[in-house]
């Protein structure tokens, strides 16, 4: 039986620009609930990643009802939490911890919220040849997600070789043999180049990030033939979406993920089904935007 009263929060690094505790409060406020969403942001805390685990059971202890995990955690959380749900298993990454009779699970909202957000941006979008930057928590949600869209291919780029190679074998366990590929970042004016009019870019790096700005590639990389896809939403409009744009890139922005992965999250916290119509609008108007593209 659903209630009308909840506690969540978000535990991660440089939160503070953080859209979500508006999104999730203003889809409550029109639900009739009474919803507070909490930013436990370690920078601000002075700790470090690892302390995830303590602030994981102070939340569940403190009788918050979940938790939305972002940068650096959503790895880290996982050996923290008493069981996961399939999708987060086969990621490896956690993205909403519920708590229920004390038990902590994680989820992962991030591959549908991305596989919507991509679905209605870039409908048309060629998949041939995917080249995606970042192999972290929110690189491992959105190769699945590509891939589970009819991505022909995927070659992960990352400045940790180890982590790139090990993405890619968990890919081509998953969805099969030669459906991934890891490489560095002094192939990507290569890959880019092969890309070219079958394919794309998917950005999942902290690059653009309100406390990490500046652009992930040489802005040269960019052509009018590769479409770009953005992960990071603080802020909306980031260095790398400008660019694209400005080189004539189809470009979708990290908006319409973090609003159908908060949807999720909102189900999974309150059992109700949240108005991503709703929250779509609701984001452009807190970033100042006409849109959500």
């Amino acid at each position: 039986m659903t209630k009308d009263s909840y506690l969540v929060g978000l535990i991660g690094s440089g939160i503070g620009p953080s859209l979500s505790p508006a999104l999730h409060q203003r889809e409550a406020d029109r639900q009739g609930l009474r919803y507070v969403y909490r930013l436990i942001d370690i920078d601000t805390l002075g700790v470090p990643p690892e302390a995830v685990g303590d602030l994981v059971r102070a939340a569940r202890d403190l009788g918050f009802d979940g938790l939305n995990i972002t940068h650096p955690c959503k790895q880290l959380v996982i050996e923290h939490l008493d069981a996961l749900d399939p999708q987060a298993e086969a990621l490896g990454a956690v993205n909403t911890v519920v708590f229920d009779g004390g038990r902590a699970t994680g989820h992962n909202t991030d591959v549908t919220g991305f596989a919507a957000s991509f679905a209605r941006g870039l409908p048309d979008a060629p998949l041939e040849r995917v080249v995606q930057l970042g192999a972290g928590g929110a690189g491992a949600a959105v190769a699945h997600a590509v891939l589970t869209l009819g991505a022909g291919r995927v070659t992960v780029v990352d400045a940790l070789p180890d982590r790139a190679a090990a993405l890619a074998a968990a890919l081509d366990r998953h969805f099969g043999p030669g459906r991934a590929a890891a490489a560095t970042p002094d192939q990507l004016p290569e890959l880019l180049a092969e890309a070219e009019g079958g394919g794309g870019l998917v950005h999942a790096t902290p690059t653009g990030m309100a406390a990490h700005p500046g652009l992930p590639l040489p802005v040269e990389l960019l052509n009018p033939g590769l479409w770009v896809a953005e992960v990071v939403y603080r802020p909306l409009e980031t260095e790398l979406l400008r660019a694209a744009r400005a080189c004539g890139c189809a470009a979708l922005g990290g908006g319409g993920m973090a609003v159908f992965q908060a949807a999720d999250a909102f189900r999974l916290f309150t059992g109700r089904e949240a108005d991503s119509v709703r929250m779509l609008a609701d984001i452009a108007e807190l970033a100042g935007l006409e849109q959500v593209v």
